[in-house]
């Protein structure tokens, strides 16, 4: 999850004002001032405000209401109608900003990562360092290698059942059975009580059962993710972020094996430029938004009775919940979860030196801007734009097509990615074994019709109900 923050500014052009055709920079295409000025007020800035760092309920129950997620696509294919395949750009006052059009022009950005274009740009370096000062996305050169190399290691990106997979499940199996108990002594699960109980468990799988009942640690991270979702308005807030860091490298260093962080006590990993319990809080982090994909795939699943027929049966299929399988439907809908509802709205890069395009040259320092949810449900996601499709990641043409990166993709792809679909995949078959489930909040996703462009997971809630027969 990467911060559109940067992104405002004056708008300086030599157009005549009124003016609405584009016009060749001498470098590459360049919105008009009516154009740059939507881009900014349409998408950059109701991105922002809804939190790319931690979402902000106020603005995400606005954007839901008010529909600015689709006015954002609308824009984006109006912009693709005029403008053709792009990259095109928008100068502001801080910098130059690059939007892509095309799928093409966001597989070289993300294939050429991290030189010449490298995810750590400016505005993540303040957003991120308030919180983990040296993650991967925010390092560069040896470092940025060392430390990419102790997630991708600690993770097993390429295994879809890490080595932990036994104890991630269990504990993900035991929060979510308590979860299921919850709501159903409630008679209504909303994001408060999952949220909660997907803290529980994340804290359990991460750092071990010591951190279990600490919602404090959350708490402060929380915090300084709040603070960071100002990036360039706010400071680093060090006090904090010290004393979390501490409190996480304490939990780290005496990890039981079957957690992630003991996976950072092999040998080899600990060089100093590496740091690698400083990786520790972005897994953390990027787990809630993993969290927010789950609860909406529960809530896809809840209005669309074929798929949710397969998922009970795949769900019920080994008996004990506990037992790790590799569920490929169930994480086909966390897929699809994550395609519908891109938990990264913005994937940004910025160039390290000047870059050739069809048309012309992107200047060094430019912000690189790939806004997800188009390439997810615009025109290159035919036939499934608006629609939930899981079958598309068993058969193969989701991967077939260029377009879709729910955990983005070349050497920035999200080393978590195996890890985030066993945990979320495994709660998904908790939460179905034995519990019929209805959204009862609007908007909600139905069988038939449009999936909506945003489902505010803050205002989301379902209620279960024991299925005849379970048990």
């Amino acid at each position: 999850m990467t911060p559109p923050t940067g992104a405002a500014g004056t708008l300086e052009s030599p157009h005549t004002a009124g003016t609405d055709s584009p016009e060749a920079t001498g470098e590459l295409v360049r919105l008009s001032p009516r154009d740059a000025a939507r881009v900014l007020t349409q998408l950059l800035l109701p991105t922002a405000a809804k939190g790319p760092i931690m979402r902000r309920p106020t603005p995400m129950k606005l954007s839901e209401r008010h529909g600015w997620d689709r006015h954002a696509l609308d824009l984006m294919a109006e912009l693709r109608q005029r403008y053709g395949d792009g990259p095109v750009m928008l100068n502001t006052t801080a910098r130059p900003i690059a939007l892509l059009l095309t799928p093409g022009d966001m597989h070289r950005v993300l294939g050429e990562t991290p030189d010449p274009f490298t995810p750590d740009t400016l505005e993540k370096r303040r957003a991120l360092g308030k919180f983990q000062p040296h993650g991967s996305l925010i390092s560069r050169g040896g470092e940025r290698r060392a430390r990419r190399r102790v997630n991708e290691k600690a993770l097993q990106m390429p295994r879809a059942m890490h080595s932990a997979a036994p104890d991630v499940v269990r504990r993900t199996a035991e929060e979510s059975s308590a979860t299921v108990d919850r709501a159903l002594r409630h008679g209504v699960l909303g994001w408060d009580d999952f949220g909660e109980m997907w803290w529980r468990a994340v804290r359990r799988i991460v750092l071990g059962e010591a951190a279990a009942d600490d919602t404090g640690l959350t708490e402060r991270l929380n915090t300084l993710r709040s603070a960071a979702n100002w990036s360039l308005l706010r400071g680093r807030q060090r006090a904090r972020r010290d004393e979390f860091l501490l409190r996480v490298h304490r939990y780290a260093f005496a990890a039981e094996p079957g957690t992630i962080a003991h996976a950072l006590h092999e040998p080899g990993l600990g060089r100093p430029e590496a740091d690698p319990v400083g990786q520790i809080p972005h897994w953390l982090f990027a787990y809630e938004p993993a969290g927010m994909v789950t609860f909406r795939a529960l809530a896809l699943l809840a209005g669309h009775p074929e798929q949710a027929a397969r998922a009970v049966a795949e769900a019920g299929e080994a008996g004990d919940p506990a037992t790790p399988r590799p569920l490929p439907y169930l994480r086909a809908c966390v897929r699809e979860s994550t395609r519908l509802w891109h938990t990264t709205p913005m994937i940004l890069r910025e160039t390290t030196e000047p870059t050739r395009w069809t048309g012309g040259t992107m200047p060094a320092g430019t912000l690189v801007v790939t806004y997800s949810p188009w390439f997810q449900r615009g025109e290159f996601a035919t036939p499934h734009q608006d629609s939930f499709a899981p079958e598309q990641w068993l058969s193969g043409d989701a991967e077939e097509n260029p377009a879709l990166v729910p955990f983005s993709d070349g050497p920035g792809r999200c080393p978590g990615e195996n890890l985030v679909l066993l945990t979320a995949s495994s709660w998904l078959a908790g939460m179905l074994a034995h519990t019929d489930w209805k959204v009862i909040s609007r908007p909600a996703p139905r069988a038939g019709e449009a999936v909506p462009a945003l489902l505010d997971h803050f205002t989301l809630y379902l209620t279960p109900r024991p299925r005849a027969g379970a048990g």
